[in-house]
């Protein structure tokens, strides 16, 4: 080796060579981690693959497949590339324990500080790939109502009815009510005075549901007849008589609203008589079962 580079000593020659081969190694550590970001890209892509042969062509899943693609691709891109820089140190002769020492103390640190930030991006990781929220549901998280209008590893967007819009950090999310899912149902109570007929109230609502799914504007909103549940409940001045009617996402307020509208003008018609609060005053009896007549007054001036 010497007679190749004669103007170098055995301690020049030897030191060439331990340049040499960490370089080698720095170059053959770079070139295994540009193979795994393209392996870890491939196996993302076949994941997107999958995933977009499973749905409808929809942009609000294409969306959110997209979303998971792109959190994929920086996790995998971020543990490759410090595993490469901590083996590229080491070639250097530069010890990672300090490092990693120093990474685990501060990692505990962080993590005490920054705890609820890290639960926020695993609970909205979880959020995108179990697909509870999408963007366009109407939801309920954390006791706030409202269309999602923007969901990331961080916080969910929502916009009231309102317009107030809410930024829910993730993991204050436990729970997930999503209104927005293949179907929905319009559930109607009606209180009708206790002397009225309920027979005829449900009459009434079964030709109100039936007209609705005539209605050129609804008949799509509506997937099926209005299920009739009979009396809920009876109260002290009403009776309460419960349905529902099956809908598609997000038409339920509409058709209520309209169902309403149309109880309402019916019962003006046939004089159905909503309750109102009223008080029945009752005098009670004597020993032998008499009752004492009871004297109403106005004052004067009143």
């Amino acid at each position: 080796m010497s007679s190749l580079f004669p103007g170098l000593s055995e301690a020049d020659m030897k030191y060439f060579m331990l340049i040499s081969q960490t370089a080698l190694h720095i170059v053959v550590i770079l070139l295994l981690a540009s193979i795994a970001l393209r392996l870890a890209n491939k196996a993302i892509r076949l994941f997107k693959g999958y995933m977009l042969s499973r749905v409808d062509n929809n942009s609000i899943e294409l969306n959110r497949i997209e979303t998971l693609g792109n959190v994929f691709r920086y996790i995998f891109s971020v543990i490759i590339t410090i595993v490469a820089g901590m083996l590229m140190l080491s070639e250097l002769g530069i010890s990672i324990a300090p490092i990693l020492a120093t990474a685990g103390v501060a990692g505990i640190a962080i993590g005490f500080g920054a705890q609820s930030l890290i639960k926020d991006y695993f609970n909205g990781f979880f959020l995108l790939l179990e697909d509870q929220i999408r963007q366009g549901d109407v939801v309920n998280v954390a006791g706030i109502g409202g269309l999602v209008e923007e969901i990331t590893l961080r916080h969910v967007k929502l916009r009231d009815y309102d317009g107030n819009v809410h930024y829910i950090p993730n993991g204050q999310i436990t729970t997930v009510t999503n209104m927005s899912r293949e179907f929905a149902f319009s559930v109607i109570d009606v209180r009708v005075a206790n002397r009225q007929n309920v027979d005829e109230v449900m009459a009434l609502m079964q030709d109100i549901a039936k007209r609705l799914r005539e209605n050129p504007v609804f008949k799509d909103k509506i997937i099926d007849d209005l299920e009739m549940a009979g009396v809920e409940k009876l109260e002290d001045t009403a009776s309460i008589v419960r349905g529902r009617i099956k809908v598609k996402p997000l038409a339920q307020w509409d058709v209520k609203r309209e169902f309403l509208r149309l109880l309402k003008t019916a019962f003006d018609d046939h004089h159905i008589e909503f309750p109102y609060p009223h008080m029945v005053m009752y005098p009670g009896q004597d020993k032998n079962g008499g009752v004492q007549p009871m004297h109403i007054a106005q004052e004067a001036g009143k």
